[in-house]
């Protein structure tokens, strides 16, 4: 949620691909870095001026709504197609690790194929929807035509395809393969609909295989989407409905708009002054440094949404600072990949939002407002078992601790007021009535942008900013790519009424609801440990919302206990997002970081188990505060 580095959002940003042509600058990268700040600035700045206008004239901006919403299209793919463009599409790349030589050009080749194979194919999916709405004629505002927007999405996949053709090798031999995916895309397109009933599983395995290897997460979840639908006859297109439909989801402007908020105080010298706030007034205490990590972490998350910036961003400035204070090595890392997703359930957290919107596609009744008053406590239980952990530790370690001084705290203080002030301010916006969750969204933009740009200056708006836009528009592509078609493979599995069918399932075979928690922690655990938060956000909620239903458990408690366990699936293997991000932030390799994460493991576990089956933690807060 960052970075510096995309965020996962994305480990597969992170790997490097020494066999990855460089990206030459030229007229088209220019066009698509000023038309994603473009977008990203109206959205951010639509919603200021509709309060303005509400506020003082009693009039709004017409249909300012709807037009954020179609800016949320056209940042999701043509951040896609910058994520592209600069090797930061989310991916295992498990096959490319193990390869070497000659053998690692063909293996990046065929994973490239694959990806460009469905890439493509989701191209003339979305060309397929932008003749039809072009046919009928629809506008989004008098004077553009909703088919105009729409356009953006075969434009980009169609980028983003050859990009990946491009990206395959620096040989041409590698590209050449690659490009046979695009070509077979084509040959796809011509076959009648019951070849997808032979064809389903080859192709099903090739998918498999090729994500292995390197193809793009989106490409796996998209591609196994159009499977499921070709092999039943019905139009790829589609997916392509799907992706439109969510992307112009009323509540999804949010996600962008706190992360952009989110990386600019991440690029900005927000860190530093947390670390000296926090130092100041708790490293006094036993494990006082280690306490001190948790809280930055546990502060950075909740504006990022565990998408990956927590590490990238503090984890290098709160790992020398721990060694320093003789803390062990094996204990700091394991610390700091532990707590790089604290702080999941606290506003303005994009999790939380995601999944609201989710469970309310699903005509679940679950407030978002009540999700974020539900999760408080779960939240600070997850908080201070982590800081339990620290001072334990600084116990057992017997660390110096650091004198307080009221001068040093109060200076600190002083320096980060405005950080500080920010939480608060974000949930008055969104708890006190004074704007929607988007406006609010919008005004922690501005506060941010006010913060970095304005008082502290840590961020030159001519030079850094225009930077930060861009790499925050590449992790969203990154990111919102794999909710879009996501919500395709959602489509069918609802379509092909599955949620139904497990739960019938469920009900005949477990008789307790003790019985079903368990078991839905163990799935979610596992989901965790293979899936990134926000589609498994898309692809599962809608799976075990009916179980929840006709188990008698709460559809709020449920949201929390989902992603609490999605919160521990951070740390889970094979590919918990803070376990690869350990590694590659802190150089250590990944069988390593899974060794000095265990702890934090247990830990979080424990506390997965606590929320889980103590739902006066969650509702018990609500029933308190008269929701």
């Amino acid at each position: 949620m960052p970075r510096a580095v995309p965020v996962q959002t994305e480990p597969p940003t992170l790997i490097p691909h020494g066999q990855a042509a460089p990206v030459r600058q030229g007229p088209l990268r220019s066009f698509e870095n000023s038309l994603a700040i473009l977008a990203l600035a109206a959205m951010s700045l639509l919603p200021l001026i509709e309060i303005v206008t509400r506020k003082f004239f009693n009039w709004g901006v017409p249909g300012s709504s709807i037009i954020v919403q179609h800016l949320t299209l056209v940042i999701a793919f043509l951040g896609a197609a910058l994520a592209a463009r600069e090797g930061r599409l989310l991916k295992l790349a498990t096959g490319e690790a193990l390869a070497h030589g000659r053998l690692q050009h063909v293996v990046s080749a065929f994973g490239a194929a694959v990806g460009a194979c469905v890439t493509a194919a989701l191209c003339y999916a979305s060309y397929q929807l932008v003749i039809t709405e072009r046919g009928a004629g629809l506008e989004i505002v008098p004077g553009v035509k909703r088919w105009a927007v729409e356009a953006v999405m075969p434009l980009t996949l169609a980028l983003v395809s050859l990009r990946q053709v491009w990206r395959a090798s620096d040989r041409w031999p590698g590209r050449a393969i690659a490009a046979l995916g695009v070509i077979a895309a084509a040959v796809f397109m011509f076959l009648p609909d019951s070849a997808g009933n032979f064809l389903f599983w080859p192709l099903m395995i090739l998918l498999i295989v090729g994500t292995a290897v390197g193809a793009p997460i989106f490409a796996m979840i998209g591609g196994a989407a159009m499977l499921l639908f070709w092999s039943q006859a019905t139009p790829v297109s589609s997916v392509a409905v799907e992706a439109y439909r969510l992307t112009v989801s009323p509540m999804l402007p949010t996600i962008p708009l706190f992360t952009l908020a989110g990386y600019i105080l991440a690029e900005g010298g927000t860190s530093k002054r947390l670390v000296r706030l926090f130092n100041a007034w708790f490293g006094w205490c036993p494990g006082g440094t280690a306490v001190v990590a948790s809280l930055v972490c546990a502060f950075f998350t909740t504006f990022t949404g565990g998408s990956g910036v927590t590490i990238l961003a503090v984890g290098g400035l709160l790992l020398p600072m721990m060694l320093q204070a003789k803390y062990s090595d094996k204990f700091s890392v394991g610390l700091l990949t532990t707590a790089g997703s604290l702080g999941l359930l606290f506003p303005p957290s994009l999790p939380v939002i995601l999944y609201g919107i989710v469970a309310q596609q699903q005509h679940v009744n679950v407030d978002i407002k009540d999700l974020f008053i539900a999760g408080f406590v779960p939240g600070c239980l997850m908080v201070g078992a982590c800081v339990a952990w620290s001072v334990w530790q600084g116990i057992k370690s017997n660390i110096p601790r650091s004198r307080f001084t009221w001068a040093e705290a109060w200076v600190s203080l002083r320096d980060a007021k405005w950080e500080v002030a920010l939480p608060v301010v974000v949930m008055v916006f969104i708890f006190g009535g004074f704007a929607t969750l988007v406006e609010s969204a919008a005004l922690t933009v501005l506060y941010a942008f006010f913060i970095e740009c304005v008082i502290h200056r840590d961020l030159k708006i001519s030079r850094d900013l225009p930077r930060t836009v861009t790499e925050c528009a590449t992790l969203l592509g990154g990111v919102m790519i794999i909710l879009c078609v996501a919500l395709g493979l959602t489509s069918y599995l609802v379509d092909a009424e599955v949620p139904k069918q497990m739960a019938s399932w469920v009900r005949s075979h477990v008789e307790s609801q003790f019985l079903f928690l368990l078991g839905l922690n163990i799935m979610l655990i596992f989901v965790g440990g293979l899936m990134d938060i926000f589609p498994a956000i898309v692809v599962v909620v809608p799976l075990i919302t009916p179980m929840g239903t006709a188990f008698g458990v709460d559809p709020v408690h449920l949201g929390i206990i989902f992603l609490a366990n999605m919160e521990f699936g951070f740390l889970a293997p094979p590919v918990g997002l803070n376990l690869l991000l350990a590694s590659y932030r802190f150089n250590r390799p990944l069988p390593q970081i899974y060794r000095n994460a265990l702890p934090g493991m247990f830990i979080m576990f424990a506390c997965v188990l606590i929320i889980t089956y103590l739902p006066v933690m969650t509702t018990g807060v609500l029933r308190l505060v008269g929701r």
